[in-house]
């Protein structure tokens, strides 16, 4: 049973989620301070609590398409994570819980199972290493866009050696 491929997509995957000093969701969330979670840059419409529970839903949904029931809809409290996400403690938390599905999910499999079709939650079927390259690429996007918004807010949208 080859799992080396299976191996690397866990390792991208834990970067991305929570490795690293800088790039992986979890330590840009970790530098928003509890006056940025629920506040909207100026000029902005999304606030860093409606972008973490998208990434939250998201999880779930992937999961719960390609490995679960297939029974869950974006309207639904706990895709929607509005009572999970009141601080970023506990949309953290939320997080977890959906990264430890997908991450569970992915380690049962072998190699021979990761360009097996599975379905999506927008009726298509897709290969299950292509649901996790997503969900990869997708935390990764959302926490560069976690940075810029915090960035903004907090008023050091700069490069850091640019100084003050």
């Amino acid at each position: 049973m080859a799992r080396a491929a299976v191996e690397d997509l866990l390792f991208l995957m834990d970067q991305a989620f929570e490795g690293g000093e800088w790039h992986s969701l979890l330590s840009n969330l970790r530098a928003v301070t509890p006056e940025d979670w629920s506040r909207r840059p100026d000029g902005g419409h999304r606030m860093i609590r409606d972008i973490v529970r998208h990434v939250g839903g998201c999880k779930l949904m992937y999961h719960d398409y390609a490995f679960g029931t297939s029974s869950l809809w974006w309207d639904q409290p706990d895709v929607t994570g509005e009572v999970r996400t009141r601080t970023s403690a506990e949309a953290i938390e939320w997080l977890r819980e959906g990264q430890g599905l997908l991450r569970r999910s992915l380690e049962s499999l072998d190699d021979s199972e990761l360009t097996r079709p599975r379905p999506t939650n927008w009726g298509e079927l897709r290969e299950t290493r292509w649901i996790f390259a997503t969900m990869i690429e997708h935390d990764l996007y959302h926490a560069g866009e976690i940075n810029h918004l915090r960035s903004l807010l907090q008023g050091t949208d700069r490069w850091e050696y640019d100084g003050p």
